[in-house]
């Protein structure tokens, strides 16, 4: 069972059974497949990330399988599948790019500046051999950034903007990946030549194209143009960072704040220039400052998408809301008028509307996808469920700081547990992984479960209520 609802620009006239080429209000998307096996068709259709640029767009299927659509190519030849053995585990559109995360830690890309025709390999290209397990990718504009295993971020493609963090005079592109950054937790970038780089201290840190303030390094810094090396970025709203992501003059930031009392608010905030519409208010911004809305000061956001100049957000009370460009319907609220300030978008009726915190949304260069993509079937033993969840490399990727060092050892034998069951080339591949983390780093996955909605708010409680407790870990894993 799968839902995708799409609005703006129609550039899929072979995928979409529809002939407008602009799409004003959300209306359903469905997959039209030529000679193609209908019961494979079914299962491929089971959508699990959706990404878009102006280039391309990639749909990824549950099954690790994806098609591509290029919209510079003869119609005849769309959809097409990619050709890599590999499961592919995570998908990145960028303006003119295209990058590939396999569930073997290997990057496949192709691009404009990287290899236009044809996916290589690139993290086979990293020098250091040690340093080829890639985590998480992100294609920015014309660049392509790889996080390592080892908390290391690596570049790829264009430099003219000094977005790979060297001097475009010294390097205007680079066909290799180049080392940008050491002890990094999170990568960020978009419709933009720039890059935001988040280390293990949860210190941000930016580079590459300063146009209209979008990297918020402040007022006194918004004349410079380009950023050359990495500058930290000061004077960040208080919280944890879940995402940020780069429009063409804007940049979009999602900050998580803690509440002892409460559940977890998450909030918006902005920088960059106004005029095009994308900052969600009418003035410019050199700093991240809030966006301020009463459509959702009450809701809590589950997700949000950038564009080149429009911006997509989707809250916990099934609300879709969007601002910025509106030129081609991609705001889907029934016309071509931009909107400087957050509007609500009248959805058709969701099949899965119960199930919100499993929907997700993805801005293209000049169209929008709203998609159901439930990522864990929920199970009715709790065991089972941890068994699961622990058996996703994430569990031995992700570290933070914690006092109860009893949760290592749950989260070792888990582990363990999961290794013995798999075969041996399996088995092999995991050992190699967890051996490139400290203790450390295999510790607390709960925390970025919760975050990113991987698993509800009922069985979040309930896994914490066990690993805060030294007999209920014992019993869990004696059951086990």
């Amino acid at each position: 069972m799968n839902e995708i609802i799409f609005f703006g620009y129609n550039e899929y006239p072979i995928l979409f059974e529809n002939e407008l080429d602009e799409i004003k209000k959300p209306i359903q998307f469905k997959f039209k497949f030529e000679n193609e096996n209908e019961n494979e068709n079914e299962n491929e259709k089971q959508i699990k990330q959706i990404s878009s640029g102006d280039f391309s767009t990639i749909f990824l299927f549950k099954n690790g399988k994806a098609i591509e659509y290029l919209k510079e190519n003869d119609s005849n030849q769309n959809p097409q599948k990619i050709q890599i053995e590999e499961n592919i585990q995570k998908v990145s559109v960028g303006f003119k790019n295209e990058a590939i995360l396999t569930s073997e830690g290997n990057v496949f890309a192709k691009g404009k500046d990287i290899n236009p025709n044809k996916f290589i390999n690139i993290s086979s290209l990293i020098e250091d051999t040690n340093d080829r397990i890639i985590e998480d990718i992100v294609s920015g504009f014309s660049s392509i950034y790889l996080l390592t295993s080892n908390q290391n971020v690596y570049g790829i493609g264009s430099n003219v903007s000094n977005q790979l963090g060297l001097d475009s005079q010294t390097l205007k592109k680079t066909q290799k990946p180049i080392l940008i950054m050491k002890n990094v937790s999170k990568i960020f970038s978009g419709f933009s030549t720039s890059v935001f780089l988040l280390n293990l201290n949860q210190e941000l840190f930016g580079c590459g194209l300063n146009r209209y303030g979008r990297l918020g390094l402040g007022e006194s810094r918004k004349e410079e143009i380009k950023i050359q090396k990495l500058a930290k970025i000061q004077n960040i709203p208080k919280g944890k960072i879940i995402d940020i992501q780069s429009g063409y003059s804007h940049s979009i930031m999602l900050i998580e704040n803690e509440n002892q009392n409460q559940n977890p608010k998450r909030k918006l905030y902005s920088c960059g220039y106004s005029e095009y519409n994308g900052l969600g208010k009418y003035e410019n911004a050199y700093e991240f400052t809030e966006i301020e809305s009463s459509l959702f000061e009450n809701d809590n956001i589950l997700d949000f998408s950038v564009g080149r100049q429009h911006t997509l957000i989707l809250t916990s009370n099934s609300k879709l809301i969007g601002f910025g460009s509106n030129y081609f319907g991609q705001l889907g609220i029934g016309d071509t008028k931009s909107q400087s300030t957050p509007i609500q978008i009248e959805l058709p009726k969701l099949r899965f509307n119960e199930d919100i915190s499993n929907y997700h949304v993805s801005c293209g260069f000049n169209n929008s996808f709203l998609y159901y993509s439930p990522f864990l079937s929920s199970f009715s033993n709790l065991e089972e469920d941890l068994i699961k969840l622990f058996e996703r490399k994430e569990f031995c990727d992700i570290s933070f700081k914690t006092k109860n060092g009893e949760i290592i050892e749950a989260h070792k034998l888990i582990l363990k547990y999961r290794l013995n069951q798999k075969n041996q080339n399996q088995n092999e591949k995991l050992q190699e992984i967890i051996s490139n983390k400290s203790i450390k780093e295999s510790n607390q996955i709960f925390e970025m479960i919760y975050s990113n909605r991987i698993i509800n708010p009922k069985l979040y409680s309930e896994i914490k209520e066990i690993i805060n407790s030294n007999e209920k870990i014992e019993e869990t894993m004696k059951r086990i």
